[in-house]
């Protein structure tokens, strides 16, 4: 059984022992410190996280939950969510304690990230003491809770092997750890007993509710019987996701056109008079195809006029609140025009932009020229350069691709311009392609490369191949082979080095660098600054590396080095405070080196035994400075 398919009644997108006291104050007292969220607002956060927990005891809506956790802001909080979901349930009822696994197993992932539920599990084992004052069985119902978790994959195993030494020797939080693993995790069958401990043993996965959501509205529409409709519809008993039934049916109105919209209103509106889909859930069913409509309007040209119909039609008969809904907004600006005197004067200047760029290497004043020629920071302009720049470069050498991919990590522009670049390359691909016969080998690496550097997000590849899918559905584009290619590329085995170096690297006009030789020059100059360098000389040799997205190397290195010598000579240390101050090293290349070394804690303990208590004071010092997030977990990653 796969762990979305065991998960019930709910519907998921798939030694020495330190003080507990004294490890919750030292993380309490750093995300208080934190530099964006004040106490007051944290104090502010717990009556709002206690009022949405009751709220959700009585609703039972898990969507309406995550969205107003969401709207809080602090996710560096939601670990004392965790603790007070759990905390109360633990006082109630079995359905309570069931609806408490749901909406953890629901919020994971998309609202509450995996270290803020490590987090508040820790905190509630860290409190099992005082919970027993309360709750005498909290012992044993709080191991359930924690084996539940680690059954639906919101809690790694690991957990109880690593919060165990952070707890106080035979305190009721270290038996609530040995309880879970050896009353429930150990035994045969313990999936389904621990599934079923509540009552939550029928289960129902995303992709079944919504074929059985589409069945009900096929079904529908062909016999027009709206009471076993609502008998169907009440029968899936998914009351939480019933604003998918609302948006379902809505696109289905849309798409089949003629009298399915009539019907489809009609059924909604029984649905709401019957008090089978509340309006909370009819609000949010709108809500989402407001969010999707420019989308929808690639297979429906007119979504929008019918949207707009719609929302008026069932707005007067009384079942949509329009005024709670979002703003449909204007219509989407179209593409620049290419002939448009503007736009041709703006592609002159990129091209002569960047053909000095490719000269000089000279990132500083491509940024200068690139603000003057484009001082409103015009999208459309951000993305006819990322379009003109990657098309330049795959018509030169390595040299330049690997240039490119720099500069445009340099850059810093929105994601959604530099995609809106690569959906202008997408376009122009099939022309392209007669000039250029390894273009799907170009976009692939370059379309790689801005998701190993950080420029887009892994989901912005995945929607691009989905929507330039929706524009070929034969899938043989040039572009959105390159998109497969280059998805399929990120998912291999040590995949990030083999795209960093795919050109060489070192792109300020040196011959390119293999990845071993930059990581050796990293380390000599670490070296050399260690043993009495200058810290401008050591800022500048870093600089010059060309390479701003492999300084997460420097941070790793200058950390082991800094583990290594007990702490007893901290000149790195120094430096990475140089680095940052100075902006050469940048937030996510510091994340991503302490993560670096989070992962190789354990291979350096072989030598420094104490390897991984530096490493947690390390990263409090680090979350002090501003250097990393509060979310950012303390001790050694699972």
């Amino acid at each position: 059984m796969s762990p979305m398919e065991s998960r019930p009644d709910d519907l998921v997108p798939p030694a020495m022992h330190k003080p507990a006291i004294q490890c919750a104050a030292a993380e309490d007292a750093s995300l208080l410190r934190s530099p964006t969220v004040s106490s007051e607002e944290f104090m502010q956060f717990k009556r709002k996280a206690t009022t949405i927990v009751e709220e959700y005891f009585s609703t039972d809506d898990v969507a309406a939950t995550a969205n107003e956790l969401r709207e809080l802001r602090v996710p560096c909080y939601h670990y004392y969510f965790v603790k007070k979901l759990v905390s109360v349930a633990m006082d109630r009822h079995d359905r309570e304690k069931e609806m408490a696994a749901v909406l953890l197993s629901s919020l994971y992932g998309d609202v509450i990230d995996r270290p803020q539920v490590y987090k508040g599990f820790g905190k509630l084992a860290e409190s099992c003491d005082d919970l027993s004052v309360d709750t005498p069985d909290a012992v044993d119902i709080l191991a359930v809770f924690v084996a539940r978790a680690i059954i639906d994959d919101i809690l790694p195993p690991a957990f109880l092997a690593k919060q165990l030494p952070c707890l106080p020797e035979g305190c009721k939080g270290a038996e609530v750890l040995h309880r879970a693993e050896k009353s429930y995790l150990s035994v045969p069958h313990h999936g389904e007993i621990i599934l079923q401990r509540w009552g939550g043993s029928k289960s129902i996965t995303v992709e079944e509710a919504k074929a059985k959501i589409a069945d009900i509205l096929e079904e529908y529409l062909a016999a027009g019987d709206i009471g076993e409709a609502c008998r169907c519809i009440r029968g899936l008993k998914i009351s939480f996701f019933h604003h998918d039934i609302v948006k379902r049916a809505l696109t289905l109105a849309m798409e089949r056109g003629g009298g399915a919209e009539g019907h489809i209103l009609d059924l909604l509106k029984s649905a709401s008079d019957e008090g089978i889909i509340n309006e909370s859930q009819i609000t949010k069913g709108f809500n989402r195809l407001i969010d999707s409509v420019d989308d929808l309007t690639l297979d429906v040209p007119n979504a929008r006029r019918l949207l707009k119909s719609m929302i008026l039609k069932a707005s007067s008969e009384g079942w949509l609140c329009a005024s709670s809904l979002k703003p449909l907004g204007p219509e989407p600006k179209k593409a620049v025009v290419e002939d448009d005197a503007a736009v041709r004067q703006f592609k002159a200047k990129t091209l002569s932009i960047i053909k000095e760029y490719f000269l000089t290497g000279d990132i500083i004043e491509v940024m200068s020229s690139l603000e003057a020629e484009n001082y409103a920071c015009s999208s459309s302009y951000n993305a006819i350069f990322v379009k003109k720049l990657i098309t330049s470069a795959m018509d030169r050498k390595s040299r330049e691709k690997e240039m490119a991919s720099v500069l445009l990590s340099s850059l810093g522009m929105p994601p959604e311009d530099v995609v809106s670049g690569f959906h202008l390359l997408i376009e122009s691909a099939e022309d392209a392609a007669l000039d250029n016969p390894a273009i799907v080998e170009d976009l692939t690496m370059f379309f790689a490369r801005s998701v190993v550097d950080e420029v887009i997000a892994p989901s912005n590849l995945e929607k691009m191949e989905e929507e330039a899918g929706r524009g070929k559905p034969g899938g043989s584009s040039t572009g959105l082979l390159a998109l497969r290619n280059a998805r399929a590329l990120l998912g291999a085995k040590l995949s990030a080095e083999r795209i960093l170096r795919c050109w060489g690297g070192g792109a300020t006009g040196k011959a390119g660098w293999e990845l071993d030789d930059v990581k050796d020059k990293i380390g000599r100059l670490l070296q050399e600054y260690d043993c009495g360098g200058d810290i401008r000389e050591a800022c500048q040799c870093i600089k010059e590396l060309g390479m701003p997205f492999f300084h997460h190397e420097v941070v790793k290195k200058a950390l082991v080095a800094i583990m290594e010598k007990r702490g007893k000579d901290e000149r790195l240390w120094g430096l990475l405070v140089e680095c940052y101050g100075r902006g050469l090293i940048t937030p996510n290349q510091m994340t991503k080196g302490f993560e670096r070394v989070a992962g190789c804690v354990d291979d350096l303990a072989l030598d420094v035994p104490d390897a991984g208590k530096q490493f947690c004071c390390y990263v409090e010092r680090a979350k002090k400075g501003g250097w990393l997030d509060a979310s950012f977990p303390n001790g050694v990653r699972s």
